[in-house]
């Protein structure tokens, strides 16, 4: 029965995959993209849950240097603190950031640190890739679990030292970029495919009624910002990202071993084939027995090894036919009719796929 849910739901996933999708969704546009911000900082006003000096040196090093830049003189002088701890910091700048926007960060503990539960980021500075500092990172942190620990035992729920500070970076610096001076606007389809690329490069142009987008390959469709007539690249993407297109990919099983899910594309297709499969079980049981001496006699206690081995074999299916399939329903009922797990299945799809009659990509995760 769960094999059969999950089949459904993936007819019902591909005919949905089968609809227009908007052209913003579909690709990204040239010179609109975020840039990966990184800092390294300082989390404090833990609750005992921060680094441990002396295994996290660096924690020391970077707390001196702040006091200090406030007027603190801390050197020489011993503390061993455990309500602080180093942290790394991450977040994205968006396109078309200003300068004052806020963004979020991530929190994550470099240290041993067992928590960041109610810490506070102190003002840490976020560089790019080109070491300019775009923003800077401070606030509350919200980290994403717990962390309970006694003698004998500990208890954690999520990932106690990660966590995230909403809006809690403000934007110090804009990224140099005239936009408004392009004169040609490159698409880039996120799954390049010929099919999709003309199919955009077509209702680009039945749209403005002129010539003017054109495909460059499967993955660029350029469009011309003059030939549209319009008076600014922004407002030709404001016409075209919303236009819409039903995309082609590329037909496709991925399977997940770990859940036993299975994913198929719409244009999956089996040849003719027939199936047997069955299922071998190894069992090894160890029973070791206590053999102690008499009392009062001389002699050691030993342990006799015990072990019983069995090999099972169930009759699982016979010899069955699985019909070739000019759809994905009938592709679905032919190997439903097997009868099998979800687990099974995918032993059965890889072997349909080495046996050249499973016309489409195999993906195992």
């Amino acid at each position: 029965m769960r094999f059969f849910l999950i089949l459904v739901a993936l007819i019902w996933s591909s005919v949905l995959a089968a609809a227009e999708v908007r052209i913003k969704d579909l690709v990204e546009f040239d010179g609109v993209r975020g840039n990966d911000l990184v800092g390294y900082g300082l989390v404090v006003g833990l609750n005992g849950s921060g680094d441990g000096i002396r295994n996290a040196p660096f924690t020391e090093e970077i707390m001196s240097n702040i006091l200090e830049r406030l007027g603190v003189n801390v050197t020489g002088e011993q503390f061993r603190p455990r309500n602080v701890a180093a942290v790394l910091v991450t977040a994205e700048l968006p396109p078309f950031a200003r300068a004052g926007g806020r963004i979020d960060v991530t929190v994550s503990a470099i240290g041993d640190a067992k928590s960041l539960l109610g810490g506070t980021l102190i003002m840490t500075p976020l560089n790019a890739a080109d070491g300019h500092i775009y923003a800077v990172g401070q606030g509350a942190v919200i980290a994403g679990g717990a962390s309970v620990e006694g003698d004998g035992a500990t208890v954690i729920q999520g990932v106690p030292t990660s966590g995230v500070v909403p809006n809690g970076a403000r934007v110090e610096r804009e990224v140099p970029f005239d936009f408004t001076s392009m004169r040609e606007i490159r698409l880039g389809l996120r799954s390049p495919d010929f099919t999709t690329a003309a199919r955009i490069e077509n209702v680009i142009n039945a749209t403005f009624g002129k010539r003017v987008a054109t495909m460059t390959d499967p993955g660029t469709v350029v469009v011309r910002v003059d030939a549209s007539g319009s008076t600014s690249p922004a407002h030709v993407l404001s016409v075209l990202e919303n236009l819409t297109v039903e995309p082609e990919q590329r037909a496709r099983v991925v399977v997940d071993q770990r859940s036993g899910t299975i994913v198929m594309g719409e244009d999956v297709r089996i040849s003719r084939v027939a199936v047997s499969q069955g299922n071998l079980t190894l069992r090894i049981e160890e029973s070791p027995i206590v053999v102690q001496p008499n009392p009062f006699s001389r002699g050691e206690t030993i342990v006799v090894p015990r072990t019983r081995a069995e090999i099972e074999e169930e009759p699982g299916i016979g010899m069955a036919e699985v019909p070739g399939g000019t759809s994905l329903s009938e592709v679905v009922a032919g190997l439903n009719a097997l009868g099998v797990s979800p687990r099974d299945m995918i032993d059965i799809l890889k072997t349909i796929k080495a046996a050249g009659a499973l016309h489409a990509d195999f993906v195992v995760r």
